[in-house]
């Protein structure tokens, strides 16, 4: 079994549940995620299974799209609503000023991880710092949030509800948390939910409990999508047994119409899915990913 499987992540479960889960239920060891997804967030998370894990780092470098709710008058330690508050303050802003405040965090931002986040620095994760009482400088990175839909504001409950669609790497946490600086009365996440990964949206994934269901029947495998369709942008060219062997040993080829900086699916005579390999100049075809193995 080898491919790719949209899970629905359920509330309280972590990207690393999902592996064991799915470790379980098909008895494949070599299963990774593709981009972690906190235990207090739920939605879409491609999973790759066998061969698939060497496109993980593709799918992870993928855009984003979330479903999330802002909480405002009050800072946490986390960002979100599992955190210990850490200040509280009166919301006196109207739906204009929360309007104009969420547009200008549209397009390329600078935005400086939590600390309570994976992102190591000297080899240690920040959460694990954070955990000690410990907080560092942290260096900003840029992103890029494509846009953002206020989907409801109440300033009675003190919410505000937005779809967020941005580039990887945008912790959605410090958006609000920075929205809610910017407005002067703080913010933090109370909900989030991840609707779109990359090519994947909530529609395609499938939830525990369906991934249960599908293996006792023995479905399981309608489930999973093949590891070359994640491609199907880059053109497919088909090569003889002879070439398919020199590409296995890691071989430049020159091939008659082959592009310069172009991508291709490289299968061989029998349909097998051999690469990704991409073009250099002079018919060069050069291996990028090799997924025989």
């Amino acid at each position: 079994m080898n491919g790719v499987i949209i899970i629905d992540k359920p509330l309280g479960k972590t990207s690393h549940d999902m592996v064991y889960f799915l470790r379980r239920i098909t008895h494949i060891k070599k299963i990774g995620h593709t981009g972690t997804l906190d235990p207090n967030a739920s939605g879409v998370l491609p999973m790759c299974i066998g061969k698939a894990t060497k496109a993980a780092q593709m799918l992870t470098d993928t855009d984003k799209r979330y479903s999330v709710q802002m909480t405002l008058g009050a800072v946490t330690d986390t960002q979100d609503a599992d955190g210990e508050i850490l200040t509280t303050f009166d919301v006196n802003v109207t739906e204009e000023q929360l309007k104009e405040t969420v547009a200008s965090f549209e397009g390329e931002i600078m935005q400086i991880p939590p600390m309570y986040s994976a992102v190591k620095v000297n080899g240690k994760k920040l959460y694990q710092l954070a955990r000690e009482g410990i907080e560092i400088e942290r260096e900003g990175r840029k992103i890029n949030i494509y846009k953002i839909d206020i989907l409801d504001i109440n300033l009675e409950n003190k919410t505000m509800d937005m779809d967020v669609y941005c580039s990887k790497g945008t912790y959605i946490r410090t958006l609000c948390h920075d929205i809610g600086q910017k407005l002067g009365c703080g913010g933090y996440v109370s909900k989030l939910r991840r609707t779109q990964s990359g090519l994947f949206k909530a529609e395609d994934s499938y939830t525990v409990g369906q991934i249960e269901k599908m293996a006792d029947e023995g479905t399981l495998e309608s489930a999973i999508i093949p590891v070359d369709e994640l491609f199907g942008e880059y053109e497919k060219i088909a090569v003889t047994n002879d070439v398919a062997q020199k590409i296995k040993n890691g071989m430049t080829l020159r091939l008659a119409g082959i592009e310069e900086g172009k991508k291709y699916r490289v299968y061989d005579k029998n349909s097998n899915f051999l690469s990704i390999s991409y073009g250099e100049k002079e018919n060069l075809l050069k291996l990028d990913t090799a997924f025989w193995m």
